[in-house]
């Protein structure tokens, strides 16, 4: 099949199996009033899950301390807040209508702004004033057939700053441009006009020469997509490579020569979709393919190797380097893993009416890619972690600390601390943020050749509000340099990306 068929059969089918038939039996989401569940549970971590009737004006924060300099400028954060409508609560954590927000930070003032994303979806169904299409995990009753996978997409997982504007990232669809400024709904981004509704996932990474790498997964056509987009925005090229029992992927890596894909065994059943099943519910557990590593060569996308690693699940990916050695390359990959999906099955399932579930906790994990070999090895490191990320300026090169979430407990969701953990040598530290607190993402801010500084929201449940905080990337058990408490608590999130001001 040639390149250009891919591409089309791609855009035609987006991430999800979208114009398959399914069963539209009468409840298709369940009988139970997950909505009414919700409201009668006394669980007060629950407020990190509420739906905000509406936009969040400009709002100047409470701050403590002074912001360093360096981190002057702009955190954009997205995540998914319009969890209920018409009665009717989504069943899933991540089928949300995304809102943006966005934190201006210059010195001693913080300034926030929350906006919903005016999806075609959240227009189309706030005006019926009920849900209208299937999402990520759930089937509303009486859902329609999408008429593309644009009309089901939320904008809820990430952001990536581009040219000015920012791009609002979902997994199935396109990218939504927003005004920077005022996150004012632009459009879809198209990149080149046959590539229209093809999916352009959450986790796009910027190599330190500003390229923009990134993929999308059509669960349906079992094809990856990749993209490679010049720093100044315009596409350099596309194409579309045919994995077979292609999984759910989430996140990948870039490193000088290769795009790396680590590809968990929780593939796609069509039978199950005709079935009536959600997307979700429609993959199945195969642990028998083990986590297949994807090594793809930066230049010529025909070129890629298959390793494998013992079965696991993952999100994301911290970052990923090679070496050259006299028997051939190697590829270090830090990530998160857990034993199993379990967590997306349920415990972000069960979020949606205030239960807490316990999982296998992800752990931060270092695997390595014998290229020359083709085997694959892996060290499990003790910390708990998620939302890994790291120095900017060393995407694709050879890093050592690793910024993440970390700190269960069995009655609270997510995470209590924030720490910085070496992936050679194992030694991890971390600030503790409270009993009623859930950490969000933390990001790295450069400061020239300084350390630099650690950004990041929490949720304080106790006092009702959502506070960010500072860190010195060198003394993060000392706690925050800076702070700033906003005076209300906003629905948690998932990824997030500062602009310089």
């Amino acid at each position: 099949m040639q390149r250009r068929e891919l591409l089309r059969l791609l855009a035609g089918t987006g991430a999800l199996p979208l114009l398959a038939p399914w069963a539209r039996a009468a409840g298709a989401a369940g009988e139970e009033n997950w909505q009414a569940q919700f409201e009668a549970a006394d669980a007060p971590w629950k407020i990190g899950f509420a739906t905000p009737p509406g936009d969040l004006p400009p709002t100047r924060a409470t701050v403590r301390g002074r912001f360093p300099d360096a981190v002057a400028g702009t955190l954009f954060r997205v995540g998914p807040t319009g969890h209920d409508l018409g009665g009717e609560r989504y069943h899933h954590w991540f089928d949300g209508d995304g809102m943006v927000h966005r934190f201006a930070i210059a010195g001693g003032e913080v300034l926030h702004q929350g906006r919903y994303v005016a999806t075609p979806k959240r227009v189309a169904e706030l005006r019926a004033g009920r849900r209208l299409v299937e999402a990520f995990g759930t089937v509303p009753p009486g859902a329609e057939p999408p008429a593309s996978p644009d009309a089901m997409n939320v904008a809820n997982t990430s952001v990536l700053p581009l040219q000015g504007e920012v791009l609002a990232l979902w997994e199935g669809g396109s990218a939504t441009r927003l005004d920077a400024r005022t996150l004012d709904t632009l459009g879809l981004k198209t990149w080149r006009a046959d590539l229209a509704g093809m999916p352009f996932s959450a986790h796009p990474k910027v190599d330190p020469d500003g390229t923009v790498w990134n993929f999308g997964v059509s669960s349906g056509a079992s094809l990856l997509a990749l993209y490679e987009i010049a720093p100044e925005g315009t596409l350099r090229r596309a194409a579309a490579v045919p994995v077979p029992d292609l999984p759910m992927v989430h996140d990948f890596a870039v490193t000088e020569r290769h795009l790396v894909f680590l590809m968990p065994p929780l593939v796609y059943d069509g039978k199950r979709k005709e079935a009536g099943a959600s997307f979700l519910d429609a993959h199945v557990w195969r642990p028998e393919l083990g986590m297949r590593a994807l090594v793809v060569d930066k230049r010529d996308w025909e070129r890629h190797q298959l390793l494998t690693l013992p079965a696991g699940f993952l999100f994301h990916v911290g970052n990923a380097w090679e070496e050259d050695t006299p028997r051939g390359p190697r590829i270090h990959i830090d990530y998160v893993r857990t034993e199993d999906a379990e967590s997306v099955f349920t415990t972000n399932r069960e979020l949606m009416r205030a239960r807490r579930v316990r999982q296998n906790e992800p752990r931060l994990t270092v695997a390595t890619l014998d290229l020359a070999a083709g085997r694959a090895t892996q060290k499990v490191l003790p910390q708990e972690a998620e939302f890994p990320r790291i120095d900017p300026r060393r995407v694709g090169l050879r890093h050592r600390q690793v910024i993440h979430a970390t700190l269960t407990r069995p009655d609270v969701p997510g995470f209590q601390a924030v720490a910085r953990t070496d992936v050679e040598s194992g030694r991890s530290e971390r600030f503790v943020h409270g009993a009623q607190s859930i950490v969000e993402e933390h990001v790295f801010v450069p400061d020239g050749r300084k350390p630099g500084w650690v950004l990041g929201t929490s949720l304080d449940f106790g006092r009702k509000c959502t506070v960010l905080s500072c860190f010195a990337a060198d003394h993060l058990a000392a706690g925050p340099v800076a702070q700033a408490t906003l005076p209300y608590a906003l629905p948690l999130g998932l990824h997030g990306a500062f602009v310089k001001a």
